[in-house]
């Protein structure tokens, strides 16, 4: 298938969500949380001239967003999530988290990965939740995983609910503040009824609700009439108390085809909020990051400023009431966070694609006391190229110690990175991520880029 700031590096940012404590209607109260780290605030941050940034800060990058955990990254996932949860908590906002990493994802389709089987599944869910605290945070389980179901067997839809109902019941126990939502597809694909049947069999009895939208554009008032219809089939089976997330990133313009990445009538809709007025809706939320793509034209996850554009340009402007500025935090926030907790020190460069062909690569690097992250952005040049190798060189004491999307051959000194089976290919002037983290101070912002 398939996020932002109090501040952006060199960008002014307007529009922020409701002070904390001010929300209404569902049981969830206060400010969602901004990460100053998104790919739509990197972008911003790092093309300043584009006539695009203003619209695209103004509109997108100054709400708050779901981060994805998407990766399986069994190793580092914990500490991951407990940074972005720390920096969450310090600024006392609730942040949003999606996880999508279900065996057989997106039945093989754009979005395809996830975890090897579902037994590394639960081992990856359980260091997830032992980041996630104890303070309220909303978690996203598993996009289209039930509303997507024709590609499983019998054995298999039997066996990934009982995942699903395993992986509710684990972030619960270790967090009993963890809001969590079980996917419920969107009210022009399947029937309420099923939906509820569906939500039932992978354990909605263990969670605090189910998501609609995040891979749709219909109307808001559309996905509230299905909710209370799918909240009457589960009073109907005796599971009350259920509540409904909708996504409303991409849901201000036309309803109808899933994939955005060609459609240029859509718009963001509403602001990100908890104060729903609606009893059955805990939150209106932008799940799916505006200006992400869906997979059709561009490789689905990565960000596009041509879409996030589309999206906002012509779009209301957001609220402009801030909030009152928080208190500092009582705790002193971990010693060594991963690097979601700040912006990129070091901004990646404007990333237009070479004239030629070929590829290019370009780094950024969030850098802590001990260790850094960092994403490399991999652009074909004006055809397609049909595989890649990235070299970079890491500093004296540097080690990699976990890759994302790619293959390391090595861990520390010159380190190549190859592309793995579903990112190989990338059409001309478009692009794909990788990551990788490691100990010590971490690359500088150059790359060397290879096809093949």
């Amino acid at each position: 298938m398939a996020t932002s700031v109090a501040a952006v590096a060199g960008a002014a940012v307007v529009g922020v969500c409701l002070a904390v404590g001010s929300a209404s209607a569902g049981t969830v109260s206060g400010s969602l949380y901004r990460d100053p780290s998104s790919a739509v605030v990197r972008w911003v941050a790092a093309n300043p001239g584009d006539s695009r940034a203003a619209v695209i800060r103004d509109k997108i990058a100054s709400q708050p967003q779901a981060r994805w955990f998407a990766n399986f990254n069994p190793s580092t996932v914990q500490s991951e999530v407990s940074g972005f949860i720390g920096a969450a908590n310090a600024a006392q906002q609730i942040p949003v988290l999606a996880v999508y990493e279900i065996t057989n994802r997106d039945c093989g389709g754009a979005s395809a990965g996830g975890a090897p089987d579902l037994n590394q599944y639960q081992t990856w869910v359980s260091n997830f939740a032992r980041g996630l605290g104890n303070q309220t945070v909303l978690i996203i389980l598993e996009t289209d995983s039930l509303a997507l179901q024709t590609c499983l067997s019998g054995a298999e839809l039997s066996a990934r609910n009982q995942a699903i109902s395993t992986a509710t019941q684990t972030i619960k126990s270790a967090n009993p503040n963890a809001k969590v939502y079980l996917d419920g597809g969107h009210s022009t694909w399947n029937s309420a009824g099923e939906t509820a049947n569906r939500l039932r069999a992978a354990g909605v009895q263990y969670a605090d609700g189910f998501f609609t939208n995040v891979s749709n554009y219909n109307s808001t008032s559309g996905e509230a009439n299905f909710g209370r219809s799918v909240i009457s089939a589960l009073n109907g089976m005796g599971i009350s108390g259920k509540r409904q997330i909708i996504d409303t990133s991409r849901n201000g313009g036309a309803s109808g085809d899933w994939c955005g990445d060609d459609n240029t009538d859509r718009r963001i809709g509403q602001y990100p909020t908890t104060n729903t007025g609606d009893a059955n809706i805990d939150a209106y939320l932008w799940v799916k990051p505006p200006g992400e793509a869906d997979g059709c034209r561009y490789t689905a996850g990565s960000f596009q400023p041509d879409l996030a554009y589309s999206l906002a340009n012509g779009a209301p402007n957001p609220p402009t009431t801030a909030p009152p500025t928080p208190p500092p935090p009582t705790t002193t926030p971990p010693t060594t966070p991963p690097p979601t907790t700040t912006p990129p020190t070091t901004p990646p460069p404007n990333t237009s694609p070479p004239t030629g062909d070929g590829c290019y690569a370009s780094v950024a690097v969030n850098r802590w006391a001990e260790g850094f992250t960092a994403n490399v952005t991999v652009t074909a040049g004006k055809s397609d190229i049909n595989g890649w190798t990235v070299t970079i060189a890491l500093p004296a004491g540097a080690a990699v110690t976990g890759t994302w999307n790619a293959q390391a051959s090595g861990t520390s000194g010159t380190v190549r990175f190859t592309n793995v089976s579903y990112n190989g290919r990338i059409l001309g002037r478009q692009s794909t991520d990788f990551g990788f983290q490691g100990t010590g101070t971490g690359p500088g912002v150059t790359a060397t880029c290879v096809t093949g």
